[in-house]
């Protein structure tokens, strides 16, 4: 069997109850409690509508979710703290968090690129317990 060259682009939608995701490209569906719960969901449904078609493995799935979803979700990163943190204008990024403004692809990359660098340093970062 064939390994599946392409990436396979799953939209995530915050719900009452999880998470729900599917693919505008091939009939893929599925929902999670938690973000993990949901990629695992995705990566199985995925490999259940490629069956005997092609090996599908975890770098085939690329997962998107807009501004606004993504910043409810990671209440703890503020778009003022992003934005100083990447140089941009805080009411501006303010603007694409709440829908009212869409980023250019190359604006959209600098804060994705900014999320990741946040993300590397709390992962870098170990905490001290002192009695």
């Amino acid at each position: 069997m064939k390994s599946y060259k392409k990436k396979i682009k799953i939209i995530v939608e915050k719900t009452e109850t999880g998470f729900s995701a599917y693919s505008e490209d091939y009939p893929i569906f599925t929902t999670g409690r938690t973000v993990p719960e949901l990629i695992e969901n995705a990566f199985e449904a995925t490999q259940l509508y490629f069956e005997n078609k092609y090996l599908i493995s975890n770098e085939n799935l690329k997962f998107e979710i807009d501004f606004e979803q993504f910043f409810q979700y990671f209440k703890v990163l503020n778009s003022k703290f992003l934005a100083e943190k990447i140089g941009m204008n805080p009411t501006l990024l303010s603007q694409y968090v709440q829908g009212h403004k869409k980023p250019s692809e190359n604006q959209t990359e600098k804060i994705l690129s900014g999320i990741h660098q946040i993300g590397q340093e709390l992962s870098d970062m170990n905490l001290i317990f002192r009695k």
